[in-house]
């Protein structure tokens, strides 16, 4: 089954979800969203996100709380797939030579990152 495409609006609700890293209600996600939204025009919305089958939600008292049906980390992937794909022809290398050659990283940043790509290639290895 193809996934349906998302509105901006949509991907806005979804990225709130995701920021705030836990169940949220509407109004909170109502509260990250630009141009403020009416609340009915938030509800809404997610309702709709859960007919496609992009949120769910779970009753506490008297109110929703909402949160991705795709787990973060899966998410993640995805966003990043997509960025490789999109904005550097599918190329890692390029895509982490970009990132390195933007920042002002620091000493300790740069030897975080050494150590994890030993780690990558100590795992390869076995």
């Amino acid at each position: 089954m193809k996934p349906e495409r998302l509105s901006r609006r949509e991907r806005e609700i979804i990225d709130a979800l995701y920021a705030c890293a836990r169940p949220a209600a509407a109004e909170e996600i109502r509260a990250r969203l630009a141009g403020t939204p009416s609340s009915s025009a938030v509800r809404t919305m997610l309702t709709r996100l859960e007919e496609k089958g992009q949120v769910r939600h779970r009753e506490d008292g008297p109110r929703y709380l909402y949160e991705p049906t795709t787990p973060r980390a899966a998410a993640r992937r995805a966003a990043l797939n997509q960025l490789v794909r999109v904005f550097f022809g599918g190329s890692r290398g390029e895509t982490v030579t970009a990132l390195l050659k933007q920042e002002p990283w620091t000493e300790a940043e740069l030897e975080a990152l050494k150590s994890a790509i030993d780690a990558v290639k100590k795992e390869r290895k076995r």
